[in-house]
């Protein structure tokens, strides 16, 4: 069954006509979920002979049409198929067995809104209430049918907020995200937007998901390329109230931009607000794929620009599990005092999102010996910069210029040795001021175009409020260190720029985020405090287990369904593990033996001990360190 049915159009009745025959009880228990500015519904003429996309049971639903000559059917269908957030595909008609119906007429004197729109060359070249007058052109036109609902304000109402629509329907807002192109169909996502109070985002979220599907952004507008909400391409605004946060789905009216693309001489296509009803299966619903562990999370990872991400639960609870394997504190140090919930968390999430990321270690604790380096650090680095390698992530670490020599050979011996699969720039930065930092970050020293999102420390000394670096002993090492401190001093101050410290006593780069309860709980924690902070403290027993702690934290989230779909906009193909590779990027007990390996051939010192030997922090390998690798593998093996 199939009836017309104009959405939140301004024109549109709210008053039932028409018979409904067997479907009339169906019919009303759906309209009963629907706002009364969209009940409005005539039965269609014909029964198309349809050609059903799936096997999903279930009652009537609103669906948007497209009909376009049958020699573009098949790369229409394909392009659904690769875009399916915003285009659902539902069936198809077959070519030439079935033409739009007339909307006949209504007893009311609103009848006659638009229904339709025909497209020429790509150009919108008038609105149709009926496709009547096309009927010989439709004999050799194939109708496609895409999802499309007006569920969300039931979610609005589970979670207690109040429609704020406007008098016609929602507006709608073309992004700067491109839409996978199939043949001559190219063009940029369509979303719609609604906005929601900060303290009801995650409720409103998860009830979303079990009815029109999750969103796709959450956060600033221009994160998608949308300069203005005041001014949405189709449709009318939603005005966005102090404390809101903007939420976005994708929006069916991304087969509008779809048609004018193909610039084909003659297509329809529904009018923005309007639909029909159908009884035709759609794929497996949002409803029934959201179990409890896919129920997603909601996380602020940004504030300028305001910027959330989510995971699903289940994701969220294995990357936890990580957090509380790293945070053990083998050197009864006081870590425990340090640690930041959740931050590990919040830290792979931005990290996921970064397309370009520099990594920075070296702490020169042994400043008699050549090198001072210790051996905790450039492995958690290397672990780190070879999972973002898989992910296709741009990846460059900075050292100081003084053991340039000394990292170049690591990283070298480590694709020899299969730590590495490929090589990856290595940088270097001895500016000096505030200005030189911000030039360095950014291309032609415009803030607006960062060459990093994301900067990460791991066990990189830090600078303390007196300007000295100083290793656990209070030795000032600063004669020894380059101002990498700078960048990330910088980096708060340019938008879109994260940063993440690991460290395990304190005085390591980014931990000035908790440098207070370093002064408190610490050992010589007064002194050697830094004072310089990242967005996210990752704490760990050794700093190189917060490094394999990111690695497999980004691992679980790119494994799991619901980060994966909001990192790619909902559209192109779900990215599976195996075919990326992922698991061989892992930290692995055999790789970190060998990177390890590789350190003391260069005669890398252990940090405690001062032995060059297998081990770190004046732990061996072969129990303390073998251990923790192993159990961080066990947690996300579950994801594997």
């Amino acid at each position: 069954m199939l009836a017309a049915f104009p959405g939140d159009h301004p024109n549109c009745s709210t008053s039932l006509c028409g018979p409904l025959k067997d479907h009339v009880m169906t019919f009303l228990h759906y309209l009963k979920s629907c706002p009364p500015s969209a009940v409005r519904s005539l039965i269609l003429q014909k029964k198309p002979d349809i050609r059903n996309m799936s096997s999903m049971a279930g009652g009537l639903r609103p669906a948007s049409v497209v009909v376009l000559h049958r020699s573009l059917a098949p790369a229409f269908e394909k392009f659904c198929q690769a875009n399916s957030g915003p285009l659902p595909l539902l069936g198809r008609s077959e070519p030439g067995k079935w033409t739009l119906p007339t909307l006949g007429t209504a007893p009311d004197t609103r009848m006659g809104c638009p229904q339709f729109q025909k497209y020429e060359f790509g150009a919108c070249t008038g609105s149709l209430v009926s496709l009547e007058e096309y009927s010989e052109q439709l004999k050799d036109m194939v109708t496609f049918f895409l999802g499309c609902s007006f569920s969300l304000e039931g979610a609005l109402e589970k979670v207690g907020l109040l429609r704020r629509d406007p008098a016609g329907h929602v507006g709608a807002y073309k992004t700067a995200v491109p839409c996978v192109h199939i043949a001559g169909f190219c063009c940029p996502l369509v979303v719609t937007m609604r906005p929601i109070p900060k303290d009801k985002l995650e409720r409103l979220v998860q009830a979303s998901c079990s009815t029109v599907g999750q969103p796709i952004h959450i956060g600033d507008p221009e994160l998608l390329g949308i300069k203005d909400l005041s001014k949405p391409d189709y449709g009318d605004p939603v005005v966005c109230q102090p404390g809101d946060v903007p939420v976005f789905w994708p929006s069916q009216l991304t087969s509008l931009e779809a048609v004018s693309s193909c610039q084909t001489p003659l297509a329809f296509t529904s009018a923005p607000g309007c639909t029909v009803m159908t009884d035709l299966k759609d794929m497996e619903s949002p409803a029934n794929r959201l179990t409890p562990e896919g129920i997603p999370e909601v996380h602020l990872i940004s504030q300028n620009p305001l910027h959330y991400s989510i995971t699903s639960a289940s994701a969220a609870r294995k990357i936890r599990e990580l957090e509380t394997i790293i945070a053990v504190d083998p050197g009864n140090r006081g870590i425990g005092h340090l640690l930041c919930k959740d931050d590990l968390l919040r830290a792979s999430l931005s990290l996921s999102h970064a397309h370009s990321v520099l990594i920075t270690t070296g702490f020169p604790t042994h400043f008699k010996h050549e090198p001072p380096e210790e051996t905790d650090g450039p492995p958690g680095a290397i672990a780190l910069a070879t999972f973002l390698q898989a992910l296709e992530k741009g990846v460059s670490m900075i050292v100081d210029q003084r053991a340039l020599s000394l990292f170049e050979k690591l990283v070298e011996e480590a694709i020899e040795q299969g730590v590495m699969k490929t090589q990856t720039p290595i940088l270097t930065y001895q500016g000096g001021s505030a200005e030189a930092a911000q030039a360095f970050l950014c291309e032609s020293r415009d803030p607006k175009s960062p060459r990093f999102d994301h900067l990460v420390a791991i066990e990189r000394t830090g600078r303390a409020a007196d300007g000295g670096h100083y290793n656990a002993r209070k030795v000032d090492i600063r004669h020894l260190v380059d101002p990498i401190d700078d960048l990330f001093l910088a980096a708060q101050k340019i938008p879109g720029v994260s940063s993440t410290g690991v460290g395990d006593g304190g005085n390591e780069l980014g931990m000035g985020k908790v440098k207070e309860a370093v002064k408190r709980h610490i050992r010589n924690g007064d002194v050697i405090a830094c004072d310089v902070e990242a967005d996210f403290a990752v704490i760990a027993g050794v700093s190189n287990w917060g490094g394999y702690a990111l690695a497999c934290a980004l691992y679980i989230l790119n494994s799991c369904e619901v980060h994966e779909r909001y990192l790619r906009k909902a559209v192109g193909p779900s990215r599976a593990p195996g075919e990326q590779n992922w698991t061989q990027a892992l930290p692995s007990i055999t790789k970190e033996e060998k990177m390890l390996g590789i350190l003391v051939r260069h005669k890398v010192r252990s940090g405690v001990s001062g032995i060059v030997g297998m081990e770190v922090d004046g732990l061996p390998f072969h129990s303390t360190h073998t251990q923790i690798i192993q159990k961080l593998l066990d947690v996300t093996s579950v994801s594997m």
